[in-house]
């Protein structure tokens, strides 16, 4: 907000009566939009606005052509701001931040408190290394050739979406073939086509998952000596065995959690398993689903004992 009376009311009374304004910014300097200009004005606009002992980080938004890029001017405008102020950068945490927007030859500047950004991971951690750990064994979904492989699809994103260890299609005695095949094809098109997504977007290297092809009998009788945890509404509900499942998982490098489809899992394969657990009492979930919500339940559990961990400064 350039030219009221009062911005920082104005700004206020904004934020708390137009919903559709995602930031509302106070610019407390203009100037042209060359590095020098902008740099100066946002070094003066810092003093007493950023402490020496605060830290600040740039952001930048250019609309326009122009000879720079806005990581030039973050490196120009911070370099001033520093020398201003006395203050450090710290780009993912910053105490404030010195926002630059430039439209064509104008730049506006505002300066603002870190605390104002939404950030995905401020004061979490990430619960990617525990979900590398799963080996998600789904019993494949067979029928009708075109449910298939939409089911198929359906899955291999959602395990690609969560970059687990592996997944391993488990069947049971003889399956029809082609049926088997279109599920597959479709396991293989929802992995690949989520992992380009990721590939992407990311900003971190995105891990394809690797799929695999055995009797689950037969996964069942090889990774004796694994952890291995059922998926059915048989079991107890996950909350009541948070602390079992943490166990498993901080011992283990790798946890097979076994997904039924149209057909449960096997009753004799319940004598086999750690745990047998239910997620959602009273819903039956579809297959696309199920495999989906179960690492987004089993995460919760985990990330929840990690952090009553941490704040109790216990290790285990």
């Amino acid at each position: 907000m350039y030219g009221c009376r009062d911005p920082e009311a104005d700004a206020r009374l904004v934020l708390e009566r137009v919903v559709e304004a995602d930031r509302v910014l106070v610019v407390h300097a203009v100037s042209r939009a060359s590095l020098e200009e902008m740099a100066a004005a946002a070094a003066e606009a810092a003093r007493g606005r950023i402490g020496g002992g605060e830290c600040f980080a740039v952001r930048t938004t250019r609309r326009g052509s122009h000879g720079y890029t806005s990581v030039d001017v973050n490196v120009v405008v911070g370099d001033a701001v520093r020398r201003a102020t006395g203050a450090c950068v710290n780009l993912g945490s910053p105490d404030k931040v010195v926002a630059v927007e430039i439209i064509q030859d104008l730049a506006l500047i505002s300066i603002y408190p870190g605390s104002m950004e939404w950030r995905k991971m401020r004061g979490k951690h990430p619960v990617l290394p525990l979900l590398s750990r799963v080996a998600v064994v789904q019993m494949p979904y067979l029928g009708p050739l075109d449910a298939c492989r939409n089911m198929g699809v359906r899955i291999g994103r959602e395990v690609q979406n969560f970059e687990v260890r592996e997944l391993v299609v488990a069947p049971t005695g003889l399956v029809e073939a082609r049926q088997l095949a279109e599920f597959l094809q479709g396991v293989f098109e929802g992995v690949e086509s989520r992992f380009e997504v990721q590939r992407k977007s990311y900003h971190r290297r995105a891990r394809r998952v690797p799929v695999y092809l055995q009797d689950l009998h037969q996964l069942v009788r090889d990774r004796r000596g694994e952890p291995i945890i059922v998926m059915e509404p048989e079991g107890e509900h996950i909350s009541r065995v948070a602390d079992r499942l943490w166990e498993l998982f901080r011992g283990s490098r790798r946890v097979n959690v076994l997904v039924g489809s149209r057909e449960g899992i096997p009753l004799g394969v319940y004598r086999y398993a750690d745990l047998v657990v239910d997620i959602a009492p009273g819903i039956t979930l579809s297959t696309d689903y199920a495999a989906a919500s179960a690492l987004v339940a089993i995460a919760t559990v985990l990330y929840e004992r990690s952090s009553q961990l941490e704040e109790g400064g216990g290790g285990g």
